[in-house]
């Protein structure tokens, strides 16, 4: 079998949802091809689509090791250390850089100051992000960077520089440069309460992304339908029962901005818990089931009509999956917020396994998903309207599947959490079988912990309600949400 047969093969084993084949492949290509080089890069790819992170970070090394060696490649490795939660190695990796490059360096400033924030060490991040806007003023990451961790009081001097840079935006640099300017500035607006203009900021903002990203909405109100109608009670009884009883992983889901950077932020604070991050890697074990569809189940349990424990095998290649970003110890929260699409089937493959399922008030969500700029893609949430229309789908597969696993899925009010934190706190220890310990009480003081999201300053201050009615300072730009959502 050549080379370029066995990739392709993968790639031909992954169109026909052979997601462990393909696997399998992929690992023979690379222990039969050791050789640094560019082309790395794109398996890298291939490799981090499918979750499999040890083969993506590897495939990274090679891709950043090829002659010449560049610092752009080596960046992108360093990125892809620290998006597989390996930040001591990541770390290591800048420390070789020579000391110029480390502190004078843009791109390099600027993964420092990435790392920094993750790890809740703004004082460490702010002058190197303050450096990069000197040396790169009209990018516009830079100023997101420093918005994400800066609290704007009025007559802030970095609001008024971003007010002169404004006109210049607008015609200068690319669409994504843009974009994140425009995040920034409304965030700055925020701050000061000039909500009219903050909420100018962020259209502008989303606008570029919506016309670069296109929500369906139909077509996804459509899917979650035919979600519904095909996992009824009657359906469910024709997938075999999965015979992998780990009870490792605790599973976080909600809406954006709902709150659960929060509740992952709780349960990482106690012993048992080794780690927890956003994850999307049950999706990749699913990736068999085609479209998550029961069709696609039904379908993948047939071709694996030999198998003893087909399910099972599910749930172990996820396992396998979260011991590659964790390591094997300890419990582990897997808070990805897409798990709506799939539910039932993680509940099948994992019979024993818990989800903490958390609910705010809908306005309040849907604003600060609308203000939130979203690296990964997220094409529903450039728009009220949209975010509306996805919301409304959302709710169907919560009453869905909260009906059909009454136990296993706990729901916590966001409201009543943060007004009230103890007695919720103390339900989700019990329902994940944790016994009570002081310090998941104070998650706040959790400083070591990363945090990959824009909570990232929020989780480290104190329980708070403070950001209940949010969405009242935005009263004037609600209709098209209300409409979308309500009607």
């Amino acid at each position: 079998m050549t080379q370029r047969t066995l990739l392709h093969d993968a790639v031909d084993l992954l169109r026909q949802n052979n997601r462990r084949d393909a696997v399998a492949a992929i690992r023979q290509y690379m222990a039969e091809n050791t050789e640094p080089g560019e082309r790395w890069q794109s398996v890298a790819r291939l490799c981090d689509q499918i979750g499999e992170i040890d083969l993506s970070v590897e495939a990274m090394r090679r891709f950043a090791a090829a002659e010449p060696i560049k610092l752009s490649n080596w960046l992108k490795y360093c990125s892809e250390l620290a998006k597989a939660g390996r930040y001591d190695e990541c770390v290591a990796e800048i420390e070789k850089l020579p000391k110029e490059k480390r502190e004078n360096d843009t791109a390099v400033l600027h993964l420092r100051s990435i790392l920094a924030t993750q790890r809740g060490e703004f004082d460490a991040a702010e002058p190197l992000i303050r450096k990069t806007i000197e040396q790169a003023p009209m990018t516009g990451q830079n100023w997101l960077s420093l918005a994400m961790i800066k609290k704007f009081k009025p007559g802030d001097e970095d609001l008024k520089q971003m007010e002169q840079l404004r006109d210049q935006f607008q015609s200068g640099p690319d669409d994504a440069s843009k974009t994140n300017f425009y995040f920034a500035l409304g965030k700055a607006y925020h701050d000061t309460k000039d909500y009219d203009r903050a909420f100018d900021a962020y259209s502008m903002g989303a606008e570029i992304r919506r016309r670069e990203e296109n929500y369906d909405g139909p077509a996804r109100a459509a899917f979650t339908q035919k979600l519904i109608s095909g996992y009824t009670p009657e359906n469910f009884a024709n997938l075999k029962p999965s015979n992998c009883d780990s009870t490792r992983p605790i599973f976080v889901t909600g809406l954006p901005r709902s709150g659960t950077t929060l509740l992952e932020q709780i349960l990482t604070s106690h012993s048992e818990v080794s780690g927890g991050a956003e994850l999307n890697l049950f999706r990749a074990a699913l990736m068999p089931t085609g479209d998550f569809s029961y069709d696609g189940a039904i379908a993948y349990q047939s071709r694996e009509f030999t198998a003893v424990d087909p399910w099972g095998d599910i749930g172990r290649d996820y396992l396998n999956l979260l011991n590659q970003r964790f390591g094997p110890e300890g419990r582990i929260v897997d808070k990805t917020l897409n798990h709506s699409r799939f539910m039932g089937l993680i509940l099948h493959a994992l019979p024993k396994a818990k989800v903490i399922w958390i609910r705010r008030h809908p306005d309040d969500t849907a604003i600060s998903a609308f203000r939130n700029f979203f690296s990964s893609s997220i094409k529903w949430a450039w728009s009220l309207e949209d975010i509306g229309s996805y919301f409304k789908c959302d709710d169907a597969l919560y009453h869905h599947w909260t009906a059909f696993f009454p136990d296993r899925i706990l729901s916590v009010p966001y409201e009543e959490l943060v007004a009230d934190p103890h007695p919720w706190i103390s339900k989700i220890l019990a329902h994940v079988a944790l016994p009570e310990e002081e310090g998941v009480f104070e998650p706040h003081k959790q400083q070591e912990r990363s945090v990959m999201t824009a909570s990232v300053a929020q989780v480290r201050e104190p329980i708070s309600p403070k950001q209940v009615g949010a969405a009242k300072a935005y009263e004037a730009h609600m209709a098209s949400f209300r409409q979308a959502y309500y009607e």
